[in-house]
């Protein structure tokens, strides 16, 4: 199925996949940075219409399958950071700072290298210790819920297997025939509004979000999902224009943060949906793929209240639990890049510990210490090249080359 058709269908399973595989890790992040239910539904269609609006511009204005997701991982950082100190405010005026950063970082291409420079071993370790909270809810799922979650698990292994991309929505899927076997029947519609509406919010800061939560989140935003987006179009022969992508995702994430949305960026997991040969033959017609997805996006929003409802009637670990199945990639891909180099193994184990023990000094979370922790291991134990040692000169002798060596009397 070569013709027209072929990216639009590529389009609409980006988009399927895409959300259904991670709103559960946004709207958790969201309510545990203080989120109501409303605020969270607000904050999810926020991410969906300008994410979707800024992968159609980036689409047909470049011709290039540049799809556009929300921050997975930054939303992970939410749930490991925490209400900061001041509330929802004050995480929405983190939201708009990070968002700041991603525009400026489009404007001023040294500080997308800066970005891009941070040691990857330090990097992959600091994400991994974000993801691993999130990650291990499975587990303590299948012994709080096992009735529940074994299905759920069981449902994502079996898929995993044979359709890989469908597995986390079907173990949501599951997940939602066990909650409506489970929950009252008038759960659903007691919690919140099925329809979404914009629940705009007064942005507040202070130093230690801004330092806690605005910068971890730029930094996790670059460095798990817009550098990797770019690889994957690289990887596919594509030369996208990485300030352009960037100028729209910090223009997209301005726009969604005071309606509650934390971060748009390029799509990195989903990316390769659209971006690769199953979408087109034809590179060149590939963008459609993205459009497509893009208009996906926007319209599967308009079922955040839905989807926020669903996860309010739900027992918390059971959605963490399907969050965590999510990120289990996530996780095995930033492990690998902490330890694959040995210089930088014991300054990413460092960054890593830090990271995952969740502590909060100075009302500063732990990712933001474990990126610190992690650069001064390398700055402190960092070895020095030894300068080659030239050779030392070999004295003429007197006997011919070709003349053979004599033996040493024993």
């Amino acid at each position: 199925m070569g013709g027209r058709a072929q990216p639009v269908l590529a389009g609409v399973v980006t988009a399927l996949v895409g959300f259904a595989s991670s709103f559960t890790v946004v709207l958790a992040g969201l309510r545990a940075v203080g989120a109501s239910d409303a605020q969270a539904a607000s904050g999810l269609l926020a991410l969906c219409v300008p994410g979707g609006l800024a992968a159609v511009w980036l689409g047909l204005r470049h011709r290039i399958p540049m799809s556009v997701a929300w921050s997975t991982p930054g939303a992970a950082l939410l749930v490991a950071t925490g209400p900061p100190p001041g509330g929802w405010p004050v995480a929405v005026g983190a939201f708009l700072v990070s968002g700041l950063l991603i525009v400026a970082a489009g404007l001023f291409p040294p500080l997308s290298r800066a970005v891009a420079a941070i040691p990857k071993p330090v990097a992959g370790a600091m994400l991994a210790g974000v993801l691993l909270p999130l990650c291990t809810a499975p587990v303590r799922a299948l012994v709080e819920l096992p009735l529940v979650a074994g299905p759920v698990v069981a449902g994502w292994l079996l898929l995993h297997r044979f359709a890989r991309r469908w597995a986390v929505p079907g173990a949501l899927l599951v997940a939602v025939v066990a909650l409506a076997l489970t929950a009252p029947p008038a759960g659903l519609s007691g919690r919140t509004a099925l329809i979404p509406s914009v629940t705009l919010t007064v942005p507040a800061w202070n130093v230690s979000a801004l330092v806690g939560l605005a910068l971890p989140l730029f930094l996790v935003t670059m460095a798990a999902q817009n550098v990797p987006g770019m690889a994957v179009l690289v990887g596919y022969g594509y030369r996208p224009p990485f300030g352009a992508a960037l100028r729209a995702t910090g223009l997209a994430s301005l726009l969604a943060a005071p309606a509650g949305g934390h971060a748009v960026n390029l799509a990195a997991i989903t990316a390769a949906l659209a971006a690769g040969p199953d979408a087109h033959p034809d590179p060149e017609r590939r963008w459609v793929a993205s459009v497509t997805a893009g208009v996906g996006l926007a319209l599967l929003g308009l079922g955040a209240g839905v989807a926020t409802a669903l996860v309010a009637v739900a027992p918390p670990i059971l959605i963490e639990a399907v969050a965590g199945l999510a990120l289990l990639g996530a996780l095995a891909t930033a492990l690998a890049a902490a330890v694959t180099d040995p210089a930088g193994r014991e300054a990413a184990v460092v960054t890593f510990v830090v990271t995952a023990s969740g502590v909060t000094l100075v009302g500063v979370g732990g990712a933001f210490w474990g990126l610190i922790a992690g650069c001064l291991m390398l700055l402190l134990f960092r070895r020095r090249t030894p300068a080659p040692v030239p050779p030392a000169p070999v004295p003429p002798s007197s006997e011919s080359s070709t003349e053979p060596a004599r033996r040493l009397p024993a």
